[in-house]
């Protein structure tokens, strides 16, 4: 029996994979360099999201955006018309700031932002989500909204910063101080459950670990500082509740008396230990899903 002995040139295998591998990394590089050069999606797409691909990303277009109308955002009106004008100053190629909308969970935040959308996107506003984790590519994504056509607001929403995070300064200095200069066409707008971005226990957690606490608290505090325009929502009190309830009822065509409905909205917000407009909106499709089923009373 003959044994013959294959010699494999694990030298010349080794240098073809990694000729494979590169030509594969530029390959994605040269695909990812054409789409950041795509202006088509900003006509085809009013919301986009920036998702993050290894190092870099994309932006990717929402075919389904949550578009609120701003008529039904009841008991906010004050903060309601401060936004829009600053908005309507910036989609006019006026001064105008970046924004922290900051106050209680489903008081309407998220909702006023992305209300401003259909209002504003046939001018030229365009809205696009960035996560927190991907704050440390803003350089990159100000780099490919720059020059182009459109007013772009860069949403980041439920924003804070535990304690041991440093992402914050990417979104500091695209606020204000960087040695590259603001574009023109883009804002920051965000949401917040705290005034501030920090936690309130912060101070306390760096003292105990003995260095400046005064340091790091003023360098967190001066990134809300840096939001020109900051707007506060506060606890809805029952009478803006029950308004909303009835307007929800009154756009949905509910059969049901007013009383009844103002029982039924009150037993709902107990239940939930809060009053807002997401809680309303909560009770409302329940309540509507209900009566659909011909279940108008709790089970």
């Amino acid at each position: 029996m003959i044994n013959d002995t294959v010699e494999i040139d694990w030298e010349y295998l080794l240098e073809r994979l990694d000729r494979m591998l590169d030509l594969g990394e530029e390959y994605l590089t040269r695909q990812l360099a054409l789409y950041e050069l795509e202006a088509g999606i900003f006509q085809e797409f009013i919301a986009l999201r920036w998702r993050s691909r290894g190092e870099g990303g994309v932006l990717e277009g929402v075919a389904f955006p949550d578009l609120p109308d701003h008529t039904d955002l009841l008991g906010i009106d004050g903060a309601l018309r401060r936004l829009h004008r600053n908005t309507e100053q910036f989609v006019r190629g006026l001064p105008a700031n970046n924004v922290l909308l900051w106050g209680e969970r489903g008081s309407g935040k998220s909702s006023a932002v992305k209300s401003l959308l259909p209002v504003f996107a046939k001018r030229g506003l365009r809205l696009i989500e960035v996560q927190k984790d991907d704050l440390y590519q803003l350089p990159r994504i100000t780099a490919l909204l720059r020059q182009q056509p459109f007013r772009f607001i860069l949403f980041c929403d439920d924003l804070a910063f535990a304690d041991a995070e440093h992402n914050y300064r990417e979104l500091k200095a695209l606020l204000e101080g960087s040695l590259e200069s603001r574009a023109a066409n883009i804002l920051v707008y965000a949401t917040s459950n705290r005034r501030h971005l920090l936690p309130e226990h912060f101070q306390d957690v760096l003292a105990d670990q003995e260095i400046h606490p005064e340091e790091t608290v003023a360098e967190k505090i001066s990134l809300s500082d840096r939001f020109g325009l900051t707007i506060g929502f506060y606890p809805m009190d029952q009478d803006t509740y029950l308004a909303i309830c009835r307007h929800l009822a009154a756009k949905r065509n509910l059969a049901m008396d007013e009383p009844q409905l103002t029982t039924a909205a009150l037993r709902w917000a107990l239940s939930r230990g809060a009053r807002s407009g997401r809680v309303a909106r909560q009770f409302m499709d329940d309540l509507t899903g209900r009566l659909g089923l011909a279940e108008p009373d709790d089970k």
